[in-house]
């Protein structure tokens, strides 16, 4: 894929560490653990990873989206976009920009932002496919894991048996929990955010997106990270009137402008060549296949 990104290997304090703790556990040590990789958990690490926090993203399975026939009503693609092409941008573009990917459950989650967040993990990385998805036989391929983090922001599937640990309010509706934030995606527990539906928002992608990414910018301030804009304007645009760039920005000259519109129309090109090879799933009790895919032709 090509590539150009601003923080090209982001981390404020190097790469994470990983260490042997008990019999069959390891652990390792991040700057911000984001629970879920469907929109608000990529669109948050994109904007975290982005903005210099070491992040890693740790997802359950297969996201809602890639069960969708035909995304239609996301801002930017006039003729709808193939959701599993669009997962896969949306995890390309976090990883990209220095975000980690990892598959596995997170079980138990402890900590304050104190002494660091202590998730639990069953399941691991070798369960992960090009796309995202557990292996056919779903067996965990890794052993039970512990992963330590300043901040957390959960975006996963609402079911909040995970932050029972935490006075967090929750409620349940239809089987499924819900958690409480904020506005901004705080939460009670000071480093702790939840976005997303896990937060009750609504069941669309771009209301997803724009809420893992509130919650990312809410979380990338209270950081002590400078006010930041992530925006990339054309030579001269505050230099020239004498102006220092701000935190998180960078002006960037004809030159550059065009290499990175010349990538970005290559990468889409790449992208958008052929059809998806996955088939999307049904809901996963109305087949009798142990793949849960609908039986049509490609």
């Amino acid at each position: 894929m090509y590539h150009y990104c601003k923080n090209p290997c982001a981390g404020t304090s190097g790469m994470a560490s990983s260490q042997p703790t008990t019999a069959g556990t390891t652990r390792e040590q991040h700057e911000l653990l984001i629970i879920g990789g469907g929109v608000a958990g990529l669109t948050a690490a994109t904007f975290t990873a982005r903005a210099g926090i070491e992040t890693m993203v740790i997802n359950d399975g297969e996201t809602v989206l890639r069960r969708n026939a035909h995304l239609e009503n996301m801002p930017g693609f006039p003729a709808g976009v193939n959701p599993r092409r669009f997962a896969d941008m949306l995890r390309a573009q976090a990883t990209r920009n220095g975000a980690e990917y990892q598959m596995g459950t997170v079980t138990k989650l402890t900590g304050d932002i104190d002494d660091g967040f202590t998730a639990t993990i069953t399941g691991g990385q070798a369960s992960d496919d090009v796309n995202g998805s557990a292996t056919a036989d779903g067996e965990n391929t890794e052993p039970t894991r512990e992963l330590t983090a300043d901040r957390v922001l959960a975006t996963s599937f609402p079911d909040a048996d995970f932050l029972d640990g935490f006075d967090i309010d929750t409620r349940t509706a239809d089987g499924k929990q819900y958690a409480e934030a904020g506005e901004l995606g705080r939460t009670e527990v000071d480093g702790l955010y939840v976005a997303g539906r896990l937060a009750e928002r609504y069941h669309q992608a771009v209301i997803a997106a724009g809420d893992g990414a509130e919650a990312a910018i809410t979380l990338i301030n209270d950081s002590d990270i400078p006010f930041y804009n992530d925006w990339v304007a054309p030579e001269g645009y505050w230099t020239d009137r004498g102006r220092e760039v701000p935190p998180g920005c960078e002006e960037i000259d004809p030159t550059e402008q065009r290499a990175r519109q010349e990538a970005a129309m290559a990468a889409m090109q790449e992208y958008f060549a052929a059809p998806h090879d996955q088939q999307q799933r049904t809901f996963p009790s109305l087949v009798d296949d142990e793949q849960n895919r609908l039986d049509w032709e490609r």
